[in-house]
């Protein structure tokens, strides 16, 4: 019987999508574990660079002396392949010891609130698919060779209640969302013998995020929080909870866990 191994300290995570949302929470989370962090961003790295900071922080009582996690940080078009192979080749030049992350947090993501099919263009559904999905399976595809080799790996994708059919976002960011979970059951299936499982969490009505920055901004559509069976806003920090859960749980796999305070 394989031996159970639930640590994660001294591991390294990518996380996409770290300036800010759920990939910040992820990030603060997992440091705090002592996991290396490979975080990227799009175009904000005054963003970046003030996450690095509040991260030091947060490990500042450490009594002197203590080894603490590193951190790296990479701009990263995840719309490209290119820049998703670029972003894997540095890995071992950042992380001494790493050919690639233990530990993949496929955060970023794209969502225009675009209701109706007719209003939406083929660009768009396109430049959807290849944020939310495509970008997923090249980032496992690149992730799973490190981590079979070594016996070990988290993926962790982050899906949404869209891909149920729920949401406020129109048809092109539920197909999205829906392919990502068809993804992680095939990967989870496939993989676990090589030690890695593979889960999404699936966030609906999550704040302070670029989606939805605060409750006024879902008043009226059928996220609203009147309409919420716990009458709040979700926060990234419970996001987070979820997939620090799934990295220490190795006996959950191909698995999707709804967090939406009981809306469905």
């Amino acid at each position: 019987m394989p031996a159970v191994n639930n640590d994660i300290e001294g591991k390294l995570a990518l996380i996409t999508g770290a300036s800010g949302g759920i990939g910040a929470a992820c990030a603060k989370a997992l440091y705090l574990q002592n996991v290396h962090l490979a975080l990227t961003y799009s175009s904000s790295e005054a963003k970046i660079l003030s996450l690095v900071q509040e991260l030091h922080a947060l490990r500042s009582t450490d009594p002197p002396g203590t080894p603490k996690p590193l951190i790296s940080t990479h701009k990263v078009d995840v719309s490209s392949a290119a820049n998703l192979s670029s972003l894997f080749a540095s890995i071992p030049a950042s992380h001494p010891g790493h050919a690639g992350p233990d530990i993949l947090v496929s955060n970023a993501g794209h969502g225009k609130r675009i209701p109706d099919i007719g209003d939406i263009s083929i660009d768009e559904f396109d430049y959807t698919l290849n944020v939310n999905l495509r970008a997923a399976f090249i980032l496992a595809k690149l992730s799973i060779p490190h981590m079979a080799a070594r016996g070990w790996g988290r993926i962790v994708f982050v899906s949404s209640l869209a891909a149920h059919g729920g949401g406020i976002n129109g048809c092109h960011y539920a197909a999205s969302k829906a392919g990502l979970q068809g993804l992680m059951r095939s990967l989870a299936t496939k993989h676990a013998k090589d030690g890695i499982t593979v889960n999404d969490v699936a966030p609906a009505m999550i704040g302070e995020t670029g989606m939805i920055p605060d409750e006024k901004f879902v008043e009226g559509t059928p996220g609203d929080v009147r309409n919420i069976p716990v009458g709040r806003l979700g926060t990234p920090g419970e996001v987070a909870g979820v997939v620090v859960m799934f990295c220490k749980t190795g006996y959950l796999t191909g698995q999707s866990v709804l967090l939406s305070g009981g809306l469905k």
